[in-house]
């Protein structure tokens, strides 16, 4: 079975495959505020010998952002307390909630919610967010999210006006309700934001900054990657650190061992000496070898090392070129050939070289002559299904579209605003309007992925749960997608595939 939640599958590539795997499962479950994409996927029907008649499918309303309070973070690591504004509508209730009452059912609720109050919701038993944040902060020290209790976030949402629009720096001020002294904070606390919320650390507008004190949101490049590699010092040079640093050269992540060394052991309390025996600074529950360290010497306690400019871990130390799966230059992969196929890659053999010749020897790139893009627009967000379900954002961007450049356009016999179908060697077709324009060579062929709602010129609105399709529908660029994954992250090929365009 599959559990989708909150997830957009035509933002996920190779839809045909997608659409098959999903008719053979024994049980999908959607969680979601909107039906989306799988629910009508789900519904549409498929290829025979891929049906399954037993499958079971269930949609499950989660809550919208407006019907639940908690914590979220921004694009600048800033984080923010979100208020409910209404209580949740019909039966939607809270992802916390859902999450909760799965593990109840599952056996282990009880090991799930031990450290959570919880609170009645609609006659329901919520785990408290507050009580989430405050586990995520005892338990997530390597990336500095511990310092942003939901007591300091509030004060920094009921005085917003004390923060500096520009720096995020508050001009001080204290909260009236908690007393809670906002000087010096940059606003929500962007993580990383050290230690623990005694220590009162401002968050870190800017990473890496050696301008600043690492009590005042500076720092330096982390020590991750050893202290040498192959006899050269990985440790920053003399005169490299934080402003107001102690150690004034480089110097490794910090642990018991070093604390001692130093003679810094001492400060410590008695308490934080019993939690941080044995301990690195990652591993130190107390928060006591990252309060010495950074308070009282002004060093960092993940080290002060060099950037790495070649990655050896790397399958390219030092990036390069590489011609993807699916290209139109068979003269360019020769001279750039991709990677060895991986026997076990993430634990999944994962192919590279094999397609891509494969690709060649069929001359792939004479029946598809066009390089495929995709990429986002402003209106939209992710697959979409919420935002266009949005009328004033509906109303923006109406229609799935092609930019095709008038070179190939006009030999395509395709005029600006008229169909056209789109196919790629997955055997995908999609149906969309043309939009002839400059902004793309004449080798290449840009869509946006936030659509969904057609598949292969049809439309699917049958197959949403009534009421409940978004306003604006079409075919979805992932239905056409081919294979591929990048060899570091095993994120999915989106960038680049090949095509053929025909006038509708």
């Amino acid at each position: 079975g599959v559990v989708f939640w909150g997830h957009a599958p035509n933002s996920q590539t190779r839809g045909l495959e997608m659409k098959r795997a999903m008719d053979k499962l024994d049980l999908l479950v959607v969680i979601d505020p909107y039906p989306s994409a799988t629910a009508a996927m789900a519904a549409m029907p498929g290829k025979d010998e891929d049906k399954n008649p037993n499958r079971a499918v269930y949609l499950l309303p989660a809550a919208t952002q407006f019907e639940t309070s908690g914590s979220c973070t921004a694009s600048n690591r800033s984080l923010q307390w979100r208020e409910k504004v209404i209580e949740p509508l019909w039966e939607s209730r809270s992802d916390h909630m859902i999450m909760q009452q799965f593990a109840d059912k599952l056996g282990f609720g009880k090991e799930l919610s031990k450290n959570f109050k919880m609170q009645k919701v609609k006659g329901m038993d919520e785990p408290m967010p507050e009580d989430i944040l405050r586990e995520i902060n005892r338990s997530v020290w390597t990336i500095g999210y511990t310092g942003q209790t939901p007591e300091r976030l509030k004060a920094h949402m009921r005085n917003m006006h004390l923060f500096d629009v520009k720096t995020l720096r508050s001009k001080g001020g204290i909260d009236k309700e908690t007393g809670y002294d906002t000087t010096g904070d940059y606003f929500g606390l962007p993580w990383p934001c050290w230690g623990t919320a005694e220590l009162k650390h401002p968050g870190s507008p800017n990473l890496y900054d050696t301008s600043k004190h690492v009590m005042d949101g500076g720092g330096n490049f982390r020590a991750n990657f050893g202290v040498e590699r192959e006899g050269k010092s990985l440790l920053a040079a003399d005169g490299s650190h934080s402003l107001g640093a102690d150690i004034t050269t480089g110097y490794p992540e910090f642990d018991h061992v070093l604390v001692k060394k130093l003679g810094w052991w001492d400060e410590l309390t008695e308490a934080e000496q019993k939690a941080a025996e044995g301990k690195n600074w990652k591993t130190d529950s107390s928060g006591g070898i990252i309060r010495v360290v950074m308070k009282n010497h002004g060093c960092h306690p993940f080290g002060n090392a060099k950037a790495r400019a070649v990655v050896w871990n790397f399958p390219d130390a030092i990036p390069q070129h590489r011609e993807p799966l699916y290209g139109t230059r068979p003269d360019l992969a020769a001279k750039y050939p991709t990677h060895d196929d991986k026997k076990a890659f993430w634990r999944l053999p994962t192919l590279y070289k094999t397609v891509q010749q494969k690709n060649i020897a069929d001359k792939v790139y004479e029946k598809f002559p066009l390089i495929m893009t995709s990429g986002r627009l402003v209106e939209y967000e992710g697959g979409g299904e919420e935002t266009r379900s949005n009328p004033w954002l509906a109303e923006l961007q109406q229609e799935m579209f092609i930019e095709i450049n008038p070179k190939v356009a006009a030999e395509k016999g395709i005029r600006n605003g008229e169909r056209a179908w789109v196919s790629t060697p997955t055997g995908a077709r999609l149906n969309v309007q043309a939009m002839v324009t400059e902004r793309v060579g004449p080798d290449t062929v840009f869509m946006p992925f936030h659509f969904s709602g057609r598949w292969q010129g049809e439309d699917m609105l049958a197959y949403y749960p009534a009421g409940a399709a978004p306003i604006v529908r079409g075919e979805a660029i992932n239905t056409a997608t081919t294979y591929g994954y990048d060899s570091v992250t095993m994120m999915q090929e989106t960038k680049t595939t090949v095509c053929n365009v025909e006038r509708a």
